[in-house]
């Protein structure tokens, strides 16, 4: 037992020397996002993928009106009355432009839009919103997604330190350094200071971390769970004690 607690005490001085310096992030990484007020933020960017939904409307022709499609593996949408059209890689408007043309060959349109896509289901694009939060893992991306929003869907839990949660933007390239920078969530929220509620991109990271207490407390469970355990398998193997 001494030498258990000798060893938990060592691994918990390591672990704190450790994570003194384990944020990489960089101030100046912040400059790679972009804020809302920079760009008009909607949807009309976002490119189709599968396996999204569009929901079409066409109130002229109701063969095809309020018809909901998910984009196919092979990134065609297909109606009864139009046939096969290929939607993956194409803006709503673009696509909403090619069932017109094909609506044309069948029926009379009038009007400068008489056909209009929606995105019903964001599904192929995400990001990630990880560590001490409520609803952990990937994100549907919509194009319109800040920091902000991000960490108020995902919650922070109690043992979140708030004050340094990592915005990360990965690289595909090997010789470029993925951006990384700091959101205090906290003052963010507390204080209106929104200097930093960027714009996320398909595959950035939100990484929530633990308060040192927390990881303190989660290393310990991490030590201390195995031990128990195995105390309570041999208890049960050695069975209760005889009776005199």
């Amino acid at each position: 037992m001494q030498f258990t607690v000798v060893s938990l005490r060592v691994v918990l001085l390591t672990f704190l020397v450790s994570l003194a310096g384990c944020f990489s992030s960089n101030p100046k990484n912040i400059e790679a996002f972009i804020k809302p007020a920079q760009i008009d933020v909607t949807s009309d960017g976002y490119v189709l993928q599968p396996p999204d939904v569009v929901e079409i409307y066409c109130t002229k022709v109701p063969e095809v009106h309020g018809q909901s499609q998910q984009i196919r593996p092979d990134g065609i949408v297909t109606f009864e009355v139009l046939g096969e059209i290929q939607a993956a890689g194409k803006t709503p408007k673009q696509l909403a432009e090619l069932l017109r043309e094909r609506i044309m060959l069948l029926y009379d349109l009038a009007g400068e839009h008489p056909v209009d896509v929606r995105i019903t289901a964001y599904e192929s694009k995400v990001y990630y919103v990880l560590g001490q939060v409520y609803f952990r893992g990937t994100q549907e991306y919509t194009g319109r997604d800040t920091v902000l929003t991000a960490l108020a869907r995902a919650r922070p839990t109690t043992l979140a330190w708030e004050e340094r949660v990592q915005v990360v933007r990965p690289s595909a390239d090997k010789s470029v350094k993925p951006k990384i920078f700091e959101v205090n969530y906290d003052r963010m929220v507390a204080h209106g200071d929104t200097s930093k509620n960027v714009l996320l991109q398909e595959g950035d990271i939100v990484y929530v971390p633990p308060t040192i207490l927390a990881a303190i407390g989660l290393v310990v469970e991490e030590i201390v769970s195995p031990i128990g355990r195995a105390f309570s398998t041999v208890n049960i193997m050695q069975g209760p004690p005889e009776r005199r």
